[in-house]
């Protein structure tokens, strides 16, 4: 079983290799390929009815011989690999992350995340990939990103989630398999409701370092004389936070 995330917000264009072969005229096929038999054993080749990525043949093990590959160089494959459940876990209060993502300052990296963090930043429209755990009945606080729309999914547990926009908020419960999506610049909080921890998959629309501001952060660093203008309380007040 995968979970996918594709960086599109539009309809996904996917051409098949089967799709691609029978659409390409068969001299060109037998020319480019060059088969024994040439052009007539291109013409053995019958098109399925149905999508062969989901519906496989009946008789695929008398089809399939041997389906081995070799293991590409380790500096190759680290491009495109990443060992998220083996990397490290950055925990916070009330939870942790564990992050496949591009990072500006690479000390402290091993040689796969350096490599999987420079091949991240040099793609267009790459995506950074995070595992969320949210201990019983804890809150991951609320707070938005100015570079990355965000997606969800959720693995395990129950929670309730908050969206706040410029028109409004909106709250409500997901359950395991559930999707999520919080646009750019939009304020969000997760709390756990459950008696097990909250476990997510999530997927930020970016190959730079994913830019965070949290209510608490930006909340204490403004000034409490503006906020007792904003908020009409005594200035002495905004000390308790």
């Amino acid at each position: 079983l995968f979970l996918l995330f594709f960086s599109t917000h539009e309809e996904l264009e996917t051409l098949d290799l089967d799709d691609a072969f029978f659409s390409t005229p068969e001299d060109i096929v037998a020319r480019a390929l060059k088969p024994r038999g040439g052009v007539n054993f291109i013409r053995t080749f019958k098109k399925p009815q149905e999508d062969q990525a989901v519906n496989l043949p009946a008789n695929l093990q008398e089809l399939v011989h041997n389906a081995t590959y070799s293991q590409s160089p380790a500096n190759l494959v680290w491009r495109f690999f990443y060992d998220l459940q083996g990397s490290a876990t950055f925990p916070f209060q009330g939870g942790s992350f564990q992050w496949a993502r591009y990072r500006r300052d690479p000390s402290g990296l091993n040689d796969l995340e350096k490599i999987f963090s420079q091949s991240l930043n040099q793609h267009k429209d790459a995506l950074t990939l995070a595992t969320l755990r949210i201990s019983s009945n804890s809150l991951g606080h609320p707070h938005f990103h100015s570079n990355a729309n965000e997606l969800g999914y959720v693995v395990s547990g129950w929670r309730q989630v908050g969206v706040v926009l410029a028109d409004g908020a909106s709250s409500f419960n997901v359950d395991i398999g559930d999707v999520v999506f919080f646009p750019v610049g939009t304020q969000h909080f997760i709390k756990s409701i459950c008696e097990e921890d909250l476990l997510l998959l999530l997927a930020y629309s970016t190959g730079d370092q994913l830019e965070t501001l949290r209510l608490r952060d930006y909340f204490k660093r403004t000034a409490d004389h503006v906020l007792a203008q904003l908020f009409h309380k005594d200035q002495l007040d905004f000390q308790k936070i």
